[in-house]
């Protein structure tokens, strides 16, 4: 077969936007739910055979980060024996099925419109089948994108994918909005230890109807994603690790050129002497390092602020909290634009420290000032800055870190094992949020407000110190150049 020398970016470009599709439905998946909560909440406040605590609505909004962890933590098993494409198809089913079945959880075996406890297991199922997706999508798109990319835009390219995540939140921002539109989400509450009611005169279509809507608008995107996967090629270290060595060098020539793919397979062939190593091969830094990593991007409660951004903006005073939102979200955008557009020129490092020192200023301005009056403004400004810090950091750099720090032979478990543990710590992060957002002493009402986003700024703190610590560049090194880097750190 004959190749070209200099390769097609236009190949290399259209796979990688597929891929970034999976980034998409993630960001789509996990931010749906800021829309929907408090419909949610109301209409399982209307159950009659159990009640509806706090406590179980955090855990509803967080169900589907079971699945997340479910699925990264299958994921490398998945990559290393169905293949990254394969897994990311299934992935794209998970979606399809889980939006459907979110929006209609009486599917089969309910009568329409009745909340009970059933029911309420019913949608849970649901929404961790679609965590399963975001999990499996979560490690093998950036794995994906990783694998085919060349070295000198790898870490523009895996960005990208945090860019569509971040597109994703956006787009769901807008679509809940529209969604809503003449309608308003009820208004909910607390009678005390936990338990709360539908104030009268909440909007009966939201309770009902719109949280419905919002769930199911995500089949659109989940169906178009699993239909496109299907056309893209497998990754050339999967397919070499496969033996199939002619494949791996016609998706690599026609990326890279003739010579550079040439080149580039045999590297690969050089590395990855075994198809599978014991993952602390390297020693146990390298995995350190990569759960770490994982463990701070969700630690520092970034999402938290995603998945109930309008309420937080409601709690604010905020007359319109949905808009609020799709500002907050049309920022995150932007500041995702600067790391994709600087990751190759600053390095990886760099940014995780800016980002990590900006979120800690803008965390401790929300814990000084949430619920002053006269202050509204300054507090939803530090919310902005933390948010855009971490977009401009943790959000995409954590992903191309995790992308490109594990060498070949333990990459896809390496990846599950780093991944899981970010969903873990997303799962305690979500899950815990309303609680201790919630939580008053008798002499200042706001003791929750102040002490999540004071905790969240420490730990933006330590996350710096250990970056600058015990993080490597990884700027300009080929995954290759992983098994000697980590090999000369044991």
């Amino acid at each position: 077969m004959d190749y070209s020398e200099k390769g097609s970016k236009t190949y290399l470009f259209t796979i990688v936007l597929v891929a970034v599709l999976g980034g998409l439905l993630f960001g789509y998946d996990t931010a749906v739910i800021s829309g929907a909560e408090k419909g949610l909440q109301a209409f399982f406040l209307g159950a009659e055979d159990f009640v509806y605590t706090d406590g179980w609505h955090g855990f509803t909004c967080a169900s589907a980060l079971i699945g997340c962890i479910i699925g990264s933590a299958v994921s490398g098993y998945m990559a290393s024996n169905w293949g990254r494409k394969k897994s990311l198809i299934f992935a794209g089913i998970m979606f399809f099925i889980s939006a459907l079945g979110s929006m209609e959880p009486e599917f089969l075996f309910f009568e329409h419109g009745v909340a009970n406890y059933p029911l309420l297991i019913a949608f849970n199922v649901y929404r961790v089948i679609g965590g399963v997706g975001v999990g499996l999508a979560s490690a093998l798109c950036p794995m994906y994108i990783a694998e085919v990319a060349p070295s000198n835009i790898r870490g523009t390219l895996v960005s990208w994918n945090q860019f569509a995540i971040i597109f994703g939140q956006l787009v769901v921002y807008m679509v809940n909005f529209f969604i809503l539109g003449d309608h308003t989400n009820p208004v909910i509450e607390s009678i005390g230890q936990g338990v709360n009611a539908v104030a009268p005169g909440s909007d009966p279509w939201t309770i009902s109807t719109g949280w419905r809507y919002m769930f199911g608008s995500e089949a659109v995107p989940a169906g178009l994603f699993a239909l496109l996967i299907c056309f893209v090629p497998e990754t050339p270290r999967y397919l070499v690790m496969a033996g199939q060595d002619k494949k791996a060098l016609a998706v690599l020539c026609k990326i890279n050129g003739k010579t550079e793919g040439t080149n580039i397979l045999n590297e690969i062939k050089n590395t990855i002497t075994e198809k599978t190593e014991k993952v602390f091969t390297y020693g146990v830094l390298v995995i350190f390092v990569g759960i770490m990593l994982s463990v701070f991007q969700q630690a520092v409660g970034i999402n938290a602020v995603l998945y109930y951004a309008p309420r937080i903006f409601g709690d604010m005073g905020m007359e319109n909290p949905m808009m609020q939102t799709i500002i907050m979200g049309v920022v995150n955008i932007l500041f995702t634009l600067v790391a994709i557009f600087t990751v190759e020129k600053w390095g990886r490092k760099p940014l995780l420290i800016t980002g990590s020192t900006g979120m800690a200023i803008g965390a401790f301005g929300v814990a000084l000032t949430f619920g002053h009056a006269g202050l509204e403004v300054v507090t939803m400004l530090s919310i902005m800055v933390y948010s855009a810090s971490f977009m401009m950091s943790w959000g995409p750099i954590c992903w191309v870190l995790i992308s490109e720090i594990f060498p070949n032979t333990i990459r896809g478990a390496a990846t599950a094992i780093a991944v899981a543990f970010q969903w873990i710590f997303n799962w305690i992060v979500s899950a815990s949020f309303v609680p201790m957002f919630n939580m008053q002493t008798s002499g200042d009402p706001n003791f929750g407000h102040w002490f999540t986003y004071g905790l969240y700024g420490l730990i933006c703190v330590l996350a710096a110190l250990f970056v600058w610590r015990l993080v490597p560049e990884t700027k300009g090194k080929t995954l290759e150049d992983m098994s000697n880097l980590w090999r000369n750190r044991k």
